[in-house]
């Protein structure tokens, strides 16, 4: 599941919609229809390149007579913090000096466009570090965050200061 969820490209229907929406039915067919996509990259992919790429082929599969417009949003390029790096080791070890268990990287598939933008003009890595629980519903309805963990990652941050600085 991991691998579904960070470590391959995705492209997802974020929603669609066209013809006839009200009450009832029609059974007719639609002059337009509309569809919303999102894509979430991995390292070595260009945002550019791939809104490029589904625009040309959705342009280029289209029944004669049928007119394809599209509009990018927005884009990000993709990115990963090495699990060798010194931000990635004093992040480690101050979660493991505050929680006593050495954490299990895990990649999270998200999207916060501007973590390689801060690398690449700032020349630091980026690190998250997570301190909630999967039944912590983040991102759902119900979402919470354990107070525990909300004082013990209060705790980590300190910590990660002081290995990160040792390391520089």
């Amino acid at each position: 599941a991991n691998g579904r969820t960070g470590f391959r490209p995705t492209m997802e229907l974020n929603g669609s919609w066209g013809g006839y929406t009200g009450e009832g039915a029609k059974t007719v067919l639609p002059s337009k229809a509309f569809a919303k996509i999102s894509c979430r990259l991995v390292p070595n992919m260009s945002s550019e390149k791939i809104t490029k790429k589904i625009l040309d082929y959705f342009t280029s599969t289209a029944p004669e007579g049928v007119t394809v417009k599209a509009a990018e949003h927005h884009g990000g390029e993709p990115y990963m913090t090495p699990i060798d790096s010194h931000e990635y080791r004093a992040a480690a070890k101050a979660i493991e000096t505050t929680f006593g268990k050495e954490p299990i990287p895990v990649r999270g598939g998200g999207s916060i466009p501007i973590c390689a933008l801060f690398e690449k003009e700032l020349g630091l890595k980026i690190v998250f570090m997570g301190f909630g629980l999967d039944s912590d519903n983040l991102h759902r309805s119900k979402e919470k965050n354990d107070v525990f963990n909300f004082y013990k990652g209060i705790e980590t941050i300190p910590y990660f200061h002081q290995y990160y600085a040792k390391g520089k």
